[in-house]
């Protein structure tokens, strides 16, 4: 079987495509997409553990690790003990990591309209509406509010 008789094939390569314009995006405020990812998901979620990020994101707990010691490095994210349960530590988006969700979302935009340009605003919203089925169905999960506010 030639390559292009692999459906997924064709998922993969435009998702490399998408993420390579994003990594462009987001290099105008020295960021990766997954760290955009990391920092929209702490905005949201409030605070959260290393491990629940690592979970969120579906990574080992090494890999959200290093990821989050760039991000604390950066000061972009603070860790901080759990109030509610002294041995756990959290993290927390800083104000630096909430000033540049504006820009994040900006790129996020950008690459949105990129892709009505590229296909139209009706495939645009299908393929929306498939990729976030696909990723439910596959066990992914959007990050939601733990009831703290940061």
């Amino acid at each position: 079987m030639a390559g292009d008789d692999f459906h997924m094939h064709f998922l993969l390569h435009a998702a490399d495509l998408v993420e390579d314009s994003l990594r462009r995006r987001l290099s105008d405020i020295d960021l990766g997409p997954r760290q955009a990812r990391v920092l929209d998901a702490l905005a949201k979620m409030g605070s959260a553990s290393q491990v629940e990020l690592a979970q969120l994101f579906d990574i080992t707990a090494a890999s959200m690790s290093t990821m989050t010691a760039r991000l604390i490095a950066a000061g972009l994210v603070s860790r901080q003990t759990d109030p509610a349960e002294a041995r756990r530590n959290v993290l927390r988006l800083s104000p630096r990591g909430k000033g540049l969700l504006d820009e994040i979302h900006a790129a996020w935009d950008s690459i949105d309209k990129m892709i009505e340009e590229k296909i139209g605003p009706e495939k645009a919203a299908t393929l929306a509406e498939l990729t976030r089925e696909l990723r439910d169905s596959l066990g992914g999960r959007a990050p939601e509010a733990s009831g703290e506010t940061g």
